[in-house]
């Protein structure tokens, strides 16, 4: 006899690891699939970083730690903050969380109560509207269009707004999109922020350090709703240690505080061996985070020039991250045999059964007419991946 809550049962499984499932098991059955649907960079933890973590082995850091996250560590979180964004929190402002989705879960329980509304922007990274769902709060999505760099307009933001609203999550570097909003950007949604009290703004900004034409601005830089925006960020995109499991907020106290209380009751403090690794990562004086940056934007180039060569695929260029969300609006309705391309989940899965590409449908970052396109694998798989791309979309009609 099964008997699951209603909660669990209102929440999607999440699409991202759903086809990376996929990918890995067809090539455990020997299948050659080229996998350009992950979330993670696709180099090692830098070597002083792992060699951190081995020393803390050797020093006993095997005990429980802090619920908000070793005092040194937080003291690094806190220079950085000041540092390379400008911001001012202090070490009791700072929680240390299990990724930045532990961070972002954290925040949204909170101060998110059932009925209320979080406003997301769409495309949204898929858990966002899972999260809220936990919650018991209502999403209330906006659309962006490829045509506008996926970003919202500020009207657009204005009339969304409703005496429910208690949040709106914002992502710049963006996953899935990869576009990177401007400050003047920026500074307008600030602005329709301070307009709306009571309204709070989570700042994703766990890509800063991929952007390749212009510099990251944190949301909280803007003194008009500081004390209204939770910034959430963490190692693992940055230093290529995704499975170190290492998020933080930086948050006005008493949301802090919150999330301390809560994180207290459902995980305690995070592995301790993992933060000594984050410290030093935070730490580093290495050029690993530049590597890698550069790494992503020759990729970024050479999988737009080949995709822009695809007839009825529409790509934009992304400024950051590692992802590119093409619009396949042009293929739904096309079909091959049988298979008939209804939208994109049925692309991803199309591509994968006849290219033996993964991709992740966009339907679940809220935007059905496109794709997402991660490159963070080498230059020959990137260049293998589309070539194979071309061919199965060659083959619709």
């Amino acid at each position: 006899m099964e008997y699951l809550s209603d909660l669990v049962k209102s929440l999607s499984d999440s699409q991202t690891l759903a086809m990376a499932q996929k990918s890995r098991e067809l090539k455990a059955r020997g299948i050659d699939v080229i996998n350009l649907s992950l979330g993670e960079p696709d180099f090692d933890t830098p070597d002083d970083i792992k060699e951190a973590a081995k020393k803390a082995i050797d020093e006993n850091y095997t005990r429980y730690p802090p619920v908000p996250g070793y005092s040194d560590l937080r003291e690094a979180i806190s220079k950085k903050f000041l540092e390379e964004n400008g911001l001012h929190y202090s070490p009791d402002q700072i929680i240390v969380s299990a990724g930045g989705k532990h961070s972002l879960a954290n925040v949204i329980l909170t101060i998110v109560n059932p009925g209320e509304e979080v406003i997301l922007l769409a495309p949204y990274w898929v858990s966002y509207y899972d999260q809220v769902l936990l919650a018991r709060g209502k999403p209330v999505v906006i659309q962006t269009k490829l045509e506008n760099d996926f970003k919202v307009k500020p009207e657009q933001l204005e009339k969304a707004i409703t005496g429910k609203t208690r949040l709106i999550i914002f992502n710049s570097p963006s996953n899935p999109t990869g576009m990177v909003y401007t400050k003047e950007e920026m500074s307008e949604i600030a602005a329709v922020v301070e307009r709306n009290p009571g309204i709070f703004i989570i700042s994703d900004e766990i890509y800063e350090h991929i952007i390749f034409s212009q510099k990251h601005v944190s949301m909280a830089s803007f003194e008009n709703i500081h004390d209204r925006v939770i910034t959430v960020n963490g190692v693992s995109k940055a230093y290529a240690m995704t499975g170190w499991r290492i998020g933080y907020i930086g948050a006005p106290l008493w949301i802090a505080k919150a999330c301390n209380k809560l994180q207290g009751q459902v995980t305690s403090g995070v592995c301790s061996v993992a933060q000594r690794a984050a410290l030093a990562a935070l730490q580093s004086k290495s050029d690993s985070r530049e590597k890698m940056r550069r790494a992503f934007m020759r990729r970024r180039d050479l999988i737009c020039s080949l995709l822009s060569e695809i007839k009825g695929l529409k790509v934009g260029v992304p400024q950051g991250a590692f992802y590119v969300m093409p619009d396949i609006s042009w293929f739904i309705g096309k079909r091959n045999g049988d298979f008939t391309i209804a939208g994109s989940d049925e692309m991803a899965l199309y591509l994968l059964d006849k290219a033996r590409v993964a991709v992740v449908g966009g339907a679940a970052f809220g935007a059905p007419e496109c794709i997402r396109i991660s490159y963070a694998a080498s230059d020959q798989q990137i260049t293998e991946g589309v070539k194979r791309i071309k061919e199965a979309l060659g083959e619709l009609h």
